[in-house]
């Protein structure tokens, strides 16, 4: 007999709507994993079921209102290990993964989150159950000196501004064209060409009606209205205007709509969008006549110095733009093939994805991470800065700029409320449950005003440095600790990689510790893990990707007992380094949230063992609570005058010395690199590109087929990728380290497609690549898709019992033409009742009630009333041709008239669109 179940869950804030984002993943304990079975419903919490068998088994939560568009992925998780990231219906609601050979394990530890974020019931505010950190220090860090220049100062040219809409484009992968418009602010008489800053939004709801509704379709739907997510960074085109900026902000809403079926979340249409937009702007700098009136009417632009400006997905996509304009992609994938007019001089990504943790090395960056981020609240951009690392010249600033208080939404004033055309909120969602931290009104929360501010000032800084060269800016960004006086009462801290650096102590597994461990920044063992699970909140640095335990990152973990003098912490990298040239050792170092005071001495040692004390540091932690993502590395430089003056060879440095002073503690070394003044010219380096393809093929009617996962390599040159492949019928990960190059086949992974002829879903196998060392990676997952190639059974209701006496069940039978491979089913929306007495909780088993519906209030309520639109899930099972569906009813004493229930049937096609079948009634009478 069929079940029918309703999710209950908790009121979820902002959040995805579609497949994928690497949430964070804390390791932390658990039971034995096992492969749970079909029919464990009863076992598995409220809103989950396991459906199916073999290719066909599926792992299904509901909720009960639908999860609004966002920024971050849906992900599924065991405890704290990722099971996968599962499609969505277009109402948001029910999302479902691919779960052959998943292993469970305890049910109890399923949770669902977006950016780190829980959304099913019962979720703790924490990330890590039951770990709680320390209240926030009662005495903030005294304010950082100013900067002797401020960037946020307007400058002295007049603005003028208006919008241009072009023809729109098509995009590989979206069925519906891309629209071309944009707001252009600009300096009306600033002479000569002037450098160009373009904008890019991130994924939001697309359409919005005039009664307040948004919704996610493109085209908007009769009677809606596109959300105008490009107007929403006018404060900083305004500010870089004044200053003699040329400023576009380019609208993405065919994007956002259509993004949710592509393996990068469409990072790369994202791309071609801008490039597309470049290359108009590239025409109208040789031929302004053609250009629309918003382009004349400022002073002409400079395509040779340009700066790309990302939000959220917007931040990938401008990421890869720049990626993309250095490495061309294969034709097949992109919208855009024409020549490269354009010099991309830096990139702004302000909280930004990175689903491919592909950034790109060679090109200068600034990435702003909001302390208060309640979408992509993991603060995954943090790989901009710590995945370029190795992989090129290191050339390129790569700077982290920490906003304490900011959230996800307000640096964009069309998603800030008050100031939005269309319905806003704050995606820091805090309930009824304040954050010390993050709660509108506490003393480190940023208003919107105060957060747009601060956002224009760092914007303008990036520009400042990156396009005019201006290096008195640097040390706003790149942990020299300087704030800017433009952006008022905002604490905005920084630490950097690249530029002036050059490598020191990088924790690995060659890296020798003594007084402290070599700690994996993803790994569910906890005696590996960097982060315990008592440890409360989370790390940036620790962001999840997509495999558990990953090779390759690593940081050195130590604490110390007690008040008093702790031992040293020695970190012997496996080669002697070079510190030759540097004036500093700049080392990044984490310590928990709301602590303060942590000081360590440091001390180097070289080949011949000679010792030299460097000096003294003090590290303070970020303001943090459960929900924050607050374990950040503060960035601490001691000169290297100690070394010279004692005769180290500082060519041949072999350790790294670390001895805390004062009461207990703990912190988490990241680096420490050699570290000298100024910001040089970033040179890209030759190097291949790596995209991985998808195959899709039909699965056929009977046999095995072998195929191949496309991969191609282009460009000049070799270099070293890590290649991820899930092992079939498990959740495990294997990886390699390979070299590639050009029409090389390093890369070979057969996928075997097993043929039938039943109705069944898609079937996928995965692969995906990291880049490790002289290579570019644009596409990083593909597969080979099987795709089912049989007709989907029809779906139909028939009434068994739908005219019965108070105690007995309404029952109606659901029947398929076919047997399936996996599930089938739809939803019964509970309607009003017209015309007679509807039928009402007290009408039917309470049990029944909170399994579909969770705790409802002991006050009669009619079953069309108990929700906005309510309904039940209604499903056949995989292997079988029919299900009933039972409404049991109580019998009472009291003398009422006859009483309904009236419904309709909702199906849903392989794509999950929605499909009305008929209403039909059922009629409950007093017993005679």
């Amino acid at each position: 007999m069929i079940r029918v179940t309703r999710a209950v869950t908790a009121a979820v804030a902002l959040l995805a709507l579609a497949t994928p984002a690497p949430a964070y993943a804390q390791p932390g304990p658990g039971s034995t994993p096992r492969a749970a079975q079909p029919g464990e419903d009863g076992n598995l919490p409220e809103g989950w079921r396991l459906t199916g068998t073999g290719a066909g088994r599926e792992l299904v939560w509901t909720s009960p209102v639908p999860i609004p568009m966002g920024d971050a992925r849906v992900e599924f998780y065991a405890g704290d290990r990722l099971l996968g990231r599962p499609t969505t219906t277009p109402d948001g609601r029910r999302h479902r993964l691919e779960a052959d050979g998943v292993r469970i394990g305890s049910p109890a530890e399923l949770r669902v989150l977006a950016g780190g974020r829980r959304l099913d019931a019962g979720a703790p505010s924490s990330a890590s159950p039951g770990a709680r950190l320390r209240s926030p220090a009662p005495s903030p860090e005294a304010p950082l000196p100013a900067n002797g220049v401020d960037p946020g100062v307007p400058g002295g040219f007049r603005t003028v501004s208006g919008e241009y809409a072009l023809k729109s484009v098509r995009l590989p992968g979206f069925a519906e064209p891309i629209e071309m418009q944009a707001a252009v602010v600009g300096p009306a008489d600033a002479p000569g060409k002037r450098p160009l800053a373009l904008f890019l939004h991130g994924r939001h709801s697309t359409c919005y009606s005039p009664g307040g509704e948004l919704n996610g379709s493109w085209p908007c739907p009769p009677g809606t209205r596109p959300v105008p997510s490009h107007r929403g960074y006018l404060r900083a085109q305004q500010l870089l205007a004044s200053q003699g900026y040329v400023t576009v902000s380019i609208s993405a809403n065919g994007i956002n709509a259509q993004d949710h079926g592509v393996d990068d979340a469409g990072a790369q249409a994202r791309s071609s969008l801008v490039r597309q937009h470049l290359a108009r702007w590239a025409d109208w700098a040789a031929n302004r006549s053609g250009a629309p009136a918003a382009v004349r009417a400022s002073s002409p632009a400079d395509l040779s110095r340009v700066l790309l400006v990302g939000h959220s997905r917007g931040g990938e996509g401008v990421n890869r733009a720049a990626l993309d304009s250095l490495h061309r992609p294969p034709a097949d994938q992109d919208g855009h093939q024409g020549p490269v007019r354009w010099t991309i001089r830096g990139n702004v990504l302000i909280g930004p994805t990175l689903f491919g943790q592909n950034p790109a090395p060679d090109v200068p960056s600034m990435t702003i991470l909001p302390g208060c981020d309640g979408d992509v609240s993991d603060l995954q951009g943090q790989m901009y800065v710590d995945g370029t690392r190795g992989v090129s010249r290191g050339s390129a600033l790569q700077s982290a700029v920490y906003m304490v208080g900011a959230n996800h939404n307000f640096f964009n004033s069309e998603w800030t409320p008050g100031q939005a055309e269309a319905p806003a909120d704050d995606d820091f969602s805090t309930d009824d449950t304040p954050d010390p931290v993050c709660s509108p009104g506490t003393s480190t929360r940023l208003t919107a005003p105060q957060q747009q501010t601060a956002g224009a000032t760092y914007i303008a800084a990036a520009a400042r440095l990156f396009v005019a060269g201006d290096d008195r800016v640097r040390p706003l960004l790149d942990g020299s600790g300087r704030r800017a006086p433009s952006a008022g009462p905002a604490r905005v801290l920084s630490h950097a990689v690249g530029a002036h650096r050059t490598p020191g102590f990088l924790p690995g597994p060659s890296t020798a510790v003594t007084g402290g461990r070599v700690c994996a920044q993803i790994d569910p063992d906890p005696n590996r893990a960097c982060l315990s699970p008592d440890a409360g909140g989370r790390s940036p640095h620790f962001a999840f990707w997509e495999a558990t335990p990953e090779p390759g990152r690593d940081a050195v973990a130590f604490r110390w007992p007690a008040a008093g003098t702790g031992s040293a912490v020695s970190v012997r990298s496996a080669r002697p380094v070079s510190l030759k040239g540097s004036e500093a050792l700049a080392l990044r170092v984490i310590v928990p949230p709301n602590t303060g005071g942590t000081r360590l001495d440091v001390a180097v040692v070289d080949a011949s063992g000679r010792r030299a004390h460097l000096g003294r540091t003090q590290i303070d932690g970020l303001p943090g609570s459960d929900r924050t993502t607050s374990h950040w590395a503060r960035e601490v430089r001691v000169p290297l005058a100690a070394a010279v003056r004692a005769g180290l060879d500082i060519k041949r440095v072999t350790t790294l010395e670390l001895t805390p002073r004062g009461g207990s503690g703990s912190a988490w070394l990241m680096d420490a690199w050699g570290w000298r003044p100024g910001t040089p010219a970033a040179r890209p380096a030759t190097m291949p590109r790596v995209d991985i393809g998808r195959l899709t093929v039909d699965e056929g009617d009977s046999g095995v087929r072998t195929y191949r996962v496309p991969v191609r390599v282009s460009g000049p040159g070799s270099g070293q990728v890590r290649v991820f492949v899930p092992k079939p019928g498990t959740d495990e990960i294997t990886s390699r380290i390979v070299t590639v190059r050009p029409g090389s086949q390093a890369i070979d992974v057969p996928v075997e497609v097993r043929g039938n002829t039943r109705y069944g879903y898609d079937l996928s196998r995965d692969v995906f690549v990291k880049a490790v060392r002289g290579v570019a990676v644009g596409s990083h997952r593909g597969g080979v898709t099987a795709r089912n190639d049989d007709a989907m059974p029809t779906l139909t209701l028939t009434p068994v019992a739908d005219d019965v006496t108070e105690g007995a069940s309404l029952t109606w039978r659901l029947t398929l033409s076919e047997a399936a491979d996996v599930e089938m089913g739809g939803s019964l929306a509970l309607l009003p009742v017209v015309g007679g007495a509807e039928l009402s909780t007290a009408d039917v088993e309470r049990s029944w009630l909170e399994e579909n519906f969770g705790e409802l209030p002991e006050q009669p309520l009619p079953l069309s009333g108990i929700w906005e639109d309510p309904f039940v899930s209604v499903n056949v099972p995989a292997g079988q041709t029919s299900a009933e569906v039972n409404v049991p009813t109580v019998r009472d004493a009291l003398s009422e008239p006859t009483e309904s229930l009236r419904a309709r049937l909702t199906t849903y096609d392989a794509d999950w669109e929605p499909h009305e079948g008929p209403e039909f009634t059922g009629s409950v009478r007093d017993v005679p």
